[in-house]
């Protein structure tokens, strides 16, 4: 249960700031919170990672869907698992559900988070590097 209330937050919070970004932002606009250091810019990504991708949008959504599908069947198998790993799931699950929501009512991600020496990013995106990383961290810990 604790997995699916965390990703649930981490959906909300994601949710609630792309809702402000799409409120607030012009496209293709950055407004400098700490010059040239770091920046909100409104993008639409409709492909993954760094727009990879991107004239596969609707394959992507599929997959997507799949990978999640795959997650939740993992999530059952980690109800005992320790509580580092169940993180890091419920942070790849909510951010990538975060996201799903942008693909299936946009057709694109919405991103905003601008740091200049990397591509525009979100909360969702965040939080599915930090899942990644820990559940790979802990698995080669392990092994």
């Amino acid at each position: 249960m604790f997995i699916y209330v965390l990703s649930f937050i981490i959906v909300l919070l994601d949710q609630i700031t792309k809702f402000l970004a799409l409120k607030y932002l012009a496209p293709y606009k950055s407004i400098p919170v700490i010059p040239n250091i770091f920046h909100l810019s409104l993008v639409q990504n409709p492909g993954i990672a760094f727009g990879l991708f991107g004239k596969q949008a609707p394959v992507l959504t599929a997959v997507v869907m799949l990978c999640l599908a795959g997650l939740l069947i993992l999530s059952f198998q980690m109800r005992k698992a320790n509580w580092v790993q169940r993180v890091s799931l419920a942070f790849i699950m909510g951010g990538a559900v975060g996201n799903l929501i942008d693909r299936l009512v946009f057709g694109h991600v919405v991103d905003f988070l601008d740091f200049r020496v990397w591509p525009v990013f979100n909360i969702a995106d965040s939080f599915i590097t930090v899942g990644v990383l820990t559940f790979l961290l802990i698995s080669m810990r392990k092994s």
